[in-house]
């Protein structure tokens, strides 16, 4: 397994594991926002979803170990990439601006990516802390709509998840032309739809996440 192993700690293995658990995530993110979408609906709506996902409580388990195993290859990766790379030009920036050789949203993928891990963290602690609300009488479960309705009415975290949202859109942005482009999708005929379709997507998942804090923060009435 050596030659594995060689192949994954290269430059371009590097990148590939960059570009296969991008898309991954990329395709998690559509599916979790379809999901979280009901929460427009109302509680009823949005229990509902949640609790037809109950009988496939082991699969998820599974998926969300999957998950995080992910997340775990693509943040790993690539701060090794934004190593080596400062590594392999430490005087180049001094002669040609950093600006000219990469586009902004290359030159910010670690912070934005730093922030938004430190938002997720977040984001997945303030849903396993249920010590705070009270299950069901008869049942002993969570009603998952309360939480949201409960975190997103906190200004400071509701701005924050806004914030995360907008940076999770320009970490995308780049994430997704570069991930094709690692495939090789980077002729000049293909290149501009894969561009053009990266914009739309990461505006979509900016907005559409984005779009749940602000409805509860502002608009929500609890009725």
């Amino acid at each position: 397994m050596g030659w594995l192993s060689e192949s994954l700690n290269s430059s371009i293995g590097k990148k590939f594991v960059m570009a296969v658990t991008g898309i991954c995530l990329i395709l998690f993110l559509i599916v979790h926002l379809a999901g979280n979408l009901t929460l427009f609906a109302g509680a009823e709506a949005f229990n509902a979803y949640v609790h037809t996902l109950e009988p496939f409580k082991p699969i998820i388990r599974v998926i969300e170990v999957i998950l995080a195993l992910v997340f775990v290859f693509h943040i790993v990766n690539g701060v090794r990439l934004w190593i080596a790379n400062r590594q392999a030009r430490p005087e180049r920036y001094a002669v040609n601006a950093a600006s000219k050789n990469s586009s902004y949203f290359s030159r910010t993928m670690l912070s934005t990516g730093s922030i938004v891990f430190i938002f997720l963290i977040l984001h997945l602690s303030s849903f396993w802390a249920t010590f705070n609300f009270q299950g069901h009488p008869e049942t002993g479960e969570f009603e998952f709509f309360e939480i949201v309705v409960y975190f997103f009415s906190m200004p400071w975290y509701a701005v924050f998840y806004i914030i995360a949202m907008v940076l999770l859109g320009f970490h995308l942005n780049h994430g997704f032309q570069s991930a094709f482009q690692t495939f090789g999708w980077n002729n000049s005929k293909y290149f501009p739809v894969i561009e053009k379709i990266g914009q739309i997507y990461s505006v979509v998942m900016a907005v559409g996440f984005g779009s749940m804090p602000v409805y509860f923060l502002f608009f929500y009435g609890g009725n």
